[in-house]
């Protein structure tokens, strides 16, 4: 898979982190809000509210937080109107950085967003000028749970994966956007446990990065993804190690 890389591998362990520390509820609860005001409420005609609501229950949000997120979509009760907005550019060493916000102040994110990569040794990038290096992918990620590689791989190509690979104790399960939820449930009901399913941004081509500016590009991405109306941030960086 193109796109995995030891940023992918930092930023799943990261993930773990900020679930402890609530950012990863509050990343989902405006995801499911957004979906809901999109388009509806109900789960089964509303696939992306359906998968925002499968990756709160992977990451064990109280289900009475789920629907109090649905209903503040659908207006049923009040709440903060979020929208959506990508940024790119480039950081130290020249890599490729998209990031994807959910926000109720599109101007001090923004703002905030160009004020890091720049004190990072970076800078933010026209519309258009980064994204032509990535593809959109579905990425599921499935614990590995002491199953086998090869098992687990012929799975995912049964269930519709397009690729696979290993992280860990996780395989990495590769899909076209649309078949994402297809896919999820079949290892679902196969018995595979989903740690999360998601529609990425997989950059067609990594960049090694000199080992004296790996560090400097690592502060700039974990800083990116600390901040809170930070949905998800993507990069082509990767190290020679």
């Amino acid at each position: 898979m193109s796109g995995h890389s030891k940023w992918a591998t930092i930023k799943r362990k990261k993930a773990a982190t900020d679930a402890k520390r609530g950012k990863i509820f509050t990343t989902i609860i405006k995801e499911i809000t957004i979906a809901a005001r999109d388009g509806g409420g109900d789960i089964d005609s509303n696939p992306r509210l359906r998968q925002a609501v499968a990756n709160a229950k992977s990451a064990n949000m109280p289900s009475n937080n789920i629907q109090r997120a649905i209903k503040k979509g659908t207006g049923e009760l009040p709440g903060v109107t979020y929208e959506e907005a990508t940024f790119e550019g480039y950081g130290p060493a020249g890599v490729a950085i998209m990031v994807e916000c959910l926000t109720d102040n599109r101007k001090r994110t923004v703002a905030e967003i160009r004020h890091l990569i720049i004190k990072y040794g970076g800078n933010l990038g026209e519309k258009g000028s980064v994204n032509w290096m990535f593809d959109k992918k579905g990425q599921i990620t499935v614990k590995a749970n002491g199953h086998e590689e090869d098992t687990v791989f012929e799975a995912a190509l049964e269930a519709g994966a397009e690729d696979f690979e290993i992280d860990g104790d996780a395989f990495i399960v590769s899909t076209d956007p649309s078949d994402i939820m297809s896919v999820r449930d079949n290892l679902e009901n196969s018995g595979y446990e989903i740690e999360s399913a998601n529609v990425d941004l997989v950059p067609k081509n990594l960049q090694n990065v000199d080992s004296d500016k790996e560090n400097s590009v690592i502060t700039l991405l974990e800083a990116l993804e600390d901040h809170d109306d930070i949905k998800a941030v993507y990069t082509n960086f990767d190290s020679e190690d």
